[in-house]
């Protein structure tokens, strides 16, 4: 029986040829991505933002009457409430900003949740509640500051690995892989004003893990070429490199895919931004791995003796003293 290939073996696609415009248009997409992170913001969840969250169901309404539910709760005197959609149009997520001693104050928290559910029952009887969460704004802000340290340190601790590795080149494209990963995601999440929150910071360590996995195994690849062909040029053996493993990557990319569309069409409501974000660096971080990583060797000047070892003195005396030199 013959084997499947979604991949040829002869496949041969010259993918640096457009290193340069694939480049430009990366580094447009990452100041993009962060010039929306600053003007638009993201759109915290009650762990990031502090405060109540309400989340709701309205049974025997199509759509949930988001304009309507915001001036009610914005009659009970906690400030401007966040009422969004919360997966289908009948369901919302409701979060109300409490100072930090109402939120630190047990008691106080939960008299607040109920006096905004109370309001939402009686002024809504088909109403049903799913759940509330409460945080105060100094866990919140802890929690932002954790999150934010998580992802620096994960990404520089792989930098550091991988120019052990292999050499600093290697690091530095690799970092800057997934900077550009992690960028795209944020602005993906600040466009669309996806709720962001500690199930995100999980996504983005899955993605910073996916993509670092993807691009050891081509610059693993690529170190092997440097050995093998010797006078190849560069950009002619990263192509040949990133072809020789487009089938692993192409077969663990669509395995993983097949397991997230399921979750991201048909999966539960809480899981969206998860898969949201994994299915969206899924995508970034092979494109980072070809048109990131792998172009940078090029323009750190990455070349075939970058895996040779340097001769010591001694190495040389002792050559010429057996007269190979």
């Amino acid at each position: 029986m013959k084997l499947l290939k979604l991949v040829p073996d002869d496949t041969n696609i010259k993918f640096l040829k457009w290193r340069v415009p694939f480049f430009v248009v990366s580094i447009l997409l990452i100041a993009a991505s962060w010039a929306l992170v600053m003007t638009k913001g993201l759109n915290y969840g009650v762990d990031f933002a502090g405060g109540l969250e309400v989340r709701a169901t309205f049974e025997q309404s199509e759509q949930a009457p988001v304009a309507q539910l915001r001036s009610e709760i914005a009659e009970l005197g906690y400030g401007e409430p966040v009422v969004q959609r919360f997966g289908e149009d009948n369901q919302v997520s409701i979060r109300v900003r409490l100072t930090d001693e109402v939120s630190s104050d047990k008691e106080a928290a939960q008299a607040a949740a109920a006096a905004v559910i109370a309001d939402l029952q009686a002024n809504h009887p088909d109403i049903r509640i799913d759940g509330n969460d409460n945080v105060s704004g100094k866990v919140s802000g802890e929690f932002r500051t954790d999150a934010t340290l998580a992802l620096i340190y994960a990404m520089l601790a792989v930098a550091l690995y991988i120019w052990i590795r292999f050499e600093w080149q290697f690091g530095v494209g690799a970092l800057f892989a997934l900077f550009h990963d992690v960028s795209l995601t944020l602005g993906l999440f600040s466009l669309f004003q996806i709720e962001f929150s500690l199930q995100i910071i999980a996504a983005i360590l899955a993605i910073i893990g996916y993509s670092l996995n993807d691009t050891i195994v081509v610059y693993d690849r690529i170190r092997e070429n440097l050995k093998k062909y010797r006078k190849m040029e560069l950009p002619e053996l990263l192509d040949l490199s990133v072809n020789e493993t487009l089938a692993r990557t192409v077969m663990t990319s669509l395995t993983l895919l097949v397991a997230l569309l399921p979750l991201l069409f048909f999966g539960p409501a809480s899981l969206f931004g998860l898969t949201v974000g994994i299915t969206w660096g899924l995508f970034v971080g092979t494109y980072s791995s070809i048109y990131m990583a792998s172009p940078l060797l090029v323009w750190m000047g990455v070349n075939s003796d970058s895996f040779i070892p340097e001769e010591s003195i001694a190495d040389k005396q002792e050559k010429k003293l057996r007269g190979e030199v």
